[in-house]
C-alpha cells in the first residue's frame, strides 16, 4: 500500500493538467452541519472550482437537516440535494452510506471524493490530498485519509484522544480477522476518494459501517497494492458523546459479523438482532429502551 502526504499534491495548476479529461466531483453528506458547511463549500467554490479549475461538481446530499444546512450550502455555490428525493424508486433509509449511495445517482464524474460536513479546520488538502493520487497514478483505484484527531472538550483541545471507536473497537477486531487492514492508520475516516467504477462496485452499508465496509471489500477486489491512504495533518471535528460512539459502534459490529460469516472467519448459529439495548434507571427500577438500529445495504451499481 503506497502512502503520501498532502504537500505532494498541494501545486493545484499541477493537478488540473493531469485530469487529462477526467471529472472530479466533491460530494458531501450532511445532517445539521451549519456550523462548518459554509467554510467547506466557500473554500472549494473559490480554490478548487473559480480560481483552479479542479473540481467540476460540488454536492451536498442533506438527510433533512433543520438548522439551515441546505440553505447555507446551496449560497455558498454548492448543488444540494435531499437524499430522499434522489433515485426514489429505490426508497430511503436514513444514514451517512445511505447519502453517499445516493450521490453515485447524482453524478457522473469519473472521481469521486467524498468528505465529511463537520471538518472545522477544512483547506484544500482534503480534496487535493485525497484525488492528487488518482490523477498521477492510474495503478491506484481509492486513496484514504489519515490524520492526528485531537478530542475537543469544554476547556479546550486535547492533541489526542479523538477516534476513539476506531482505536477501541475497530482496531483491536481488525487485529484479529483482517490484519491487513490495521495498515490504515484512519480505517473510520470520513475522507476518501475513488473512481467512479471502483465505488460503484461496492455495496454501501446505509449508516456508519461504510466505511469499514469498503476498506473490507476493497482489500478483497482491488487488493492493497491499489489502495492508498494520504497524510492530512490534523482533522478538527464536533466530537460525539458516549450514547452516539455507542449507536456507531453497533452498526459498525453489524456490517463486521456479516463480513467475517461471508469471508468463513467466523460461523454464526443465529441472524443478528438490529436492536441495541439501552437502558436508564429512574431512581426506583431500570428502564429498557431498546433502539432498532438496522444497518441494511444498498447493493452495488455498477
Amino acid at each position: 500500500m503506497k502512502v503520501f502526504h498532502h504537500s505532494r499534491f498541494g501545486d493545484v495548476a499541477a493537478l488540473v493538467a493531469a485530469k487529462h479529461g477526467q471529472r472530479i466531483a466533491v460530494c458531501i453528506p450532511t445532517l445539521d452541519e451549519a456550523a462548518t458547511i459554509g467554510t467547506i463549500v466557500t473554500t472549494i467554490r473559490n480554490e478548487l472550482m473559480e480560481r483552479h479549475p479542479l473540481v467540476d461538481e460540488l454536492l451536498v446530499i442533506d438527510s433533512d437537516s433543520t438548522d439551515g444546512t441546505c440553505e447555507i450550502a446551496e449560497q455558498c455555490g454548492a448543488q444540494v440535494f435531499h437524499s430522499r428525493e434522489i433515485a426514489p424508486e429505490e426508497g430511503t433509509f436514513r444514514g451517512k452510506g445511505e447519502n453517499l449511495w445516493k450521490a453515485l445517482h447524482a453524478t457522473d464524474c469519473d472521481l469521486v471524493c467524498f468528505i465529511d460536513g463537520d471538518i472545522g479546520n477544512f483547506d484544500t488538502r482534503f480534496v487535493t490530498g485525497l484525488v492528487g493520487p488518482l490523477l498521477t497514478d492510474p495503478d491506484l483505484g481509492y486513496v484514504k485519509a489519515f490524520y492526528e484527531r485531537p478530542l475537543t472538550h469544554p476547556n479546550g483541545i486535547r492533541p489526542t484522544g479523538g477516534g476513539r471507536v476506531s482505536e477501541i473497537l475497530v482496531r483491536p477486531l481488525l487485529s484479529l480477522f483482517y490484519p491487513e487492514l490495521t495498515a490504515f492508520l484512519q480505517p473510520l475516516s470520513g475522507e476518501y476518494a475513488a473512481r467512479r467504477e471502483v465505488f460503484r462496485s461496492l455495496a454501501f452499508p446505509g449508516g456508519y459501517g461504510v466505511e469499514l465496509a469498503h476498506l473490507i471489500d476493497l482489500s478483497r477486489c482491488l487488493g492493497l497494492e491499489a489502495m492508498a491512504q494520504t497524510d492530512l495533518a490534523q482533522r478538527l471535528h464536533r466530537n460525539r458523546s458516549d450514547e452516539e460512539l455507542g449507536r456507531m459502534s453497533f452498526g459498525i459490529l453489524q456490517v463486521l459479523f456479516r463480513r467475517l460469516q461471508r469471508d468463513g472467519k467466523l460461523h454464526l448459529q443465529a441472524s443478528l438482532p438490529e436492536c441495541l439495548q439501552t437502558w436508564q434507571f429512574d431512581g426506583e427500577a431500570l428502564i429498557n429502551s431498546p433502539l432498532d438500529l438496522a444497518e441494511p445495504e444498498r447493493p452495488p451499481l455498477g
